[in-house]
């Protein structure tokens, strides 16, 4: 029998960077620039691509999905890590904590999904050109919108309520500078298999198979382009898909490189390891809106008009 304080921890104990902590005012400015462009950046996308109905289409309103995504994650792991570098709070209370969990999850599970709509958006927009705007009609658009959504919820919603009713015999420190499910999954001392299994089903059917039909999708869309006879067709087609797939690799690269790190690298010191894992997450927002802002005119020239229209 376990008594109140053993089930549920009143607060959980956060890590950021172990023996470096001399040196925590040097990673202010740096963290702080990164969450500020984030935050800023994908604001600027979704308000320009409001503000211009001229951008109301497919490949845009996806770019907003995605602009959307990336606000969740920044905005869900913001508070702590910047609460560990500026001021030294490392405590978070057990049900903020679960909450920031199915935050960063399902906002992370959204713009993966996203990803892999902005590819089929590009394979039928190279594939069948002509019936395009009749197949990715907005209704469908909004329905996909509500459908990414919907499923980043459904999936994550078990996980808080299953670990709320774990013992955890006063295990309360985690690894890292915010609340992760693989993370909060160590620390009970009861039976934590049902936990495990979802968490394992929720990876493979939402990153793994997104991952796999993002790899299919450009390999139809590599195959539809070389089949194109003219050069100038062939590398306006792929021409469109550049931001995309800088997009996917942004997004998959710098957590493919964690997971390796974290799994090979053993020798790597543990405040390496940490801070790799408190930039990943932070890598895709601060990135993505600056590549769709150099590759993609309509946005630029939004962006200019905007900033046009304030002065």
């Amino acid at each position: 029998m376990f008594n109140s304080s053993q089930f549920t921890p009143k607060y959980f104990l956060l890590t950021g960077l172990p023996g470096l902590e001399p040196l925590y005012p040097w990673f202010v400015f740096p963290f702080c620039t990164m969450y500020l462009v984030a935050l800023v950046d994908n604001s600027l996308i979704l308000t320009v691509i409001k503000k211009n109905t001229s951008l109301h289409q497919p490949m845009y309103l996806f770019l907003a999905m995605l602009a959307f995504a990336e606000l969740g994650v920044s905005a869900s792991t913001l508070p702590t890590v910047l609460g560990i570098f500026l001021f030294g709070a490392n405590e978070i209370c057990f049900e903020a904590c679960l909450f920031q969990m199915f935050s960063i999850h399902s906002f992370s599970i959204m713009e993966s999904g996203v990803l892999l709509a902005m590819s089929v958006d590009r394979f039928v927009a190279i594939y069948n050109p002509l019936r395009y705007t009749a197949i990715l009609t907005l209704p469908r658009i909004a329905g996909s919108a509500a459908v990414l959504g919907l499923k980043s919820v459904m999936l994550m919603f078990p996980l808080p309520l299953l670990l709320k009713h774990l013992p955890f015999c006063g295990h309360n420190v985690l690894s890292h500078s915010y609340c992760l499910h693989s993370d909060l999954i160590q620390l009970p001392c009861g039976n934590t298999r049902t936990n495990s299994i979802l968490g394992l089903c929720i990876v493979t059917s939402t990153f793994g198979l997104d991952s796999l039909l993002i790899v299919i999708s450009y390999m139809l869309i590599l195959h539809t382009v070389l089949g194109i006879s003219s050069g100038e067709g062939r590398r306006k087609a792929l021409g469109t898909c550049v931001s995309r797939i800088c997009a996917v690799l942004v997004y998959y690269v710098p957590m493919i490189s964690v997971a390796l790190v974290h799994r090979f690298v053993k020798q790597a010191a543990p405040a390496v390891r940490l801070f790799l894992a408190n930039v990943y997450l932070l890598v895709p927002p601060v990135l993505n809106p600056i590549i769709y802002s150099v590759k993609t005119k309509q946005i630029r020239q939004g962006l200019i008009r905007l900033f046009l229209q304030r002065k």
